[in-house]
């Protein structure tokens, strides 16, 4: 099954495609993921079609009188790619007309190495990327939900688990549901009486009103609820839960690994293409266009008047990094951020609103308000 597609377009060389694929097979192999398995990967393709629900990125090195002709479609579907020229002074001539205005990655500054973490960066299959929420009843799966935080975290997951990731004295509401917002799937453990307890019973809601996916994990005897009818299933079998124990057995912890990386490659393509979409609905709808999507999921807006701004969207809880990255990154064009700001906890959005007042070589845009920030860009 295909979870993730990569292609490799343009005027690669062979030596330059293979030790680009060695580069993404080291960051891939401790997934559990192969290349040209689970992760789809066309090198020289004549066209690249890859499915709305499946995360897709593409690298394009360039070359004096390379072809694009396959290029328009992915720019204008919102399918990241990466220029990448041979030196700086070469971009002129070896990228593509239509590619220009994206950021471009070259061989001789940044290496294959870069460019391979680039690409995959793209996909959200970097460690730091790969957020998952466990919701379980302590009374019920207490155990298996200590045993997949293990399991997960060796995969390389940031798995959230409320008895190790939130400190005594926390706000334990607050913290709960800003994680739950920073997260790509939320895991249900789907014991007896889930949706009886008020807080699985809210995570679950809460995750579905977010956009996040969930991945239901349901316990043999527990009929799922109409509530999940939705989202992904996955029905654990008598023998793959010792009832002694409460502990799941290996061939279990594999199963929900492997649908776990299914429903976390959905959940990244569906909420990346929700933020371009409603980006290029709003742009559009003051008159301006997308040029397309570069490097870091970097956003090509042009105005009305012509100006041009980079968007970096943050999916997820946005930080000062992501503020940080954004200025260096934008090559001294005008640059924002863009987040979704429901559910975030209010002293992070006082911080968010005090980053945007002291720093002003970036800017922060609330997704739901984008057109209206962008119409009145020039305004202070």
């Amino acid at each position: 099954m295909v979870l993730y597609e990569l292609a490799l377009m343009g005027a690669a060389s062979d030596v330059q495609a293979s030790e680009l694929e060695q580069n993404i097979v080291r960051v891939i192999t401790p997934f559990g993921l192969r290349l040209g398995e689970e992760i789809g990967w066309r090198i020289r393709p004549s066209s690249f079609v890859p499915p709305q629900r499946t995360p897709a990125a593409v690298v394009f090195f360039g070359a004096s009188g390379v072809s694009d002709a396959a290029i328009s479609s992915l720019l204008s579907a919102g399918v990241p790619i990466l220029p990448v020229a041979s030196i700086e002074g070469m971009i002129s001539t070896e990228i593509p007309v239509q590619l220009r205005p994206l950021n471009c990655l070259t061989c001789a500054t940044h290496g294959l190495e870069r460019i391979a973490t680039a690409l995959l960066e793209c996909v959200g299959l970097l460690p730091r990327q790969r957020r998952v929420f466990v919701s379980y009843r302590r009374d019920s799966a207490r155990q298996a939900a200590l045993q997949l935080f293990d399991a997960l975290s060796a995969r390389l997951f940031d798995v959230f688990l409320d008895t190790h990731d939130i400190a005594p004295a926390e706000d334990f509401q607050a913290v709960l549901w800003h994680r739950l917002c920073d997260s790509d799937v939320l895991i249900m453990l789907d014991t007896q009486g889930y949706f009886d307890s008020r807080w699985t019973s809210a995570e679950f809601g809460r995750a579905l009103a977010k956009g996040i996916s969930v991945l239901r994990v349901g316990w043999p005897n527990v009929n799922p609820s109409p509530r999940t009818a939705t989202v992904s299933r996955l029905d654990l079998a008598a023998t793959e839960i010792d009832t002694a124990t409460g502990l799941l057995s290996a061939a279990a912890i594999e199963r929900i690994g492997m649908q776990l990386e299914f429903v976390r490659g959905q959940s990244h393509a569906v909420r990346s293409l929700n933020l371009f979409s409603n980006l290029k609905l709003g742009i559009e709808c003051i008159g301006g266009r997308v040029a397309g999507v570069g490097p870091h999921n970097a956003v090509h807006l042009i105005l009305p008047d012509s100006k041009n701004i980079v968007v970096y969207p943050a999916v997820g809880v946005p930080t000062a990094v992501n503020l940080n990255e954004a200025a260096d990154r934008s090559l001294g064009q005008p640059v924002a951020v863009v987040y979704d700001h429901i559910g975030l906890q209010e002293k992070w959005l006082e911080h968010l609103a005090w980053l945007g007042k002291n720093i002003h070589v970036a800017r922060w845009v609330k997704a739901s308000e984008a057109a209206w920030a962008f119409a009145g860009w020039e305004v202070p």
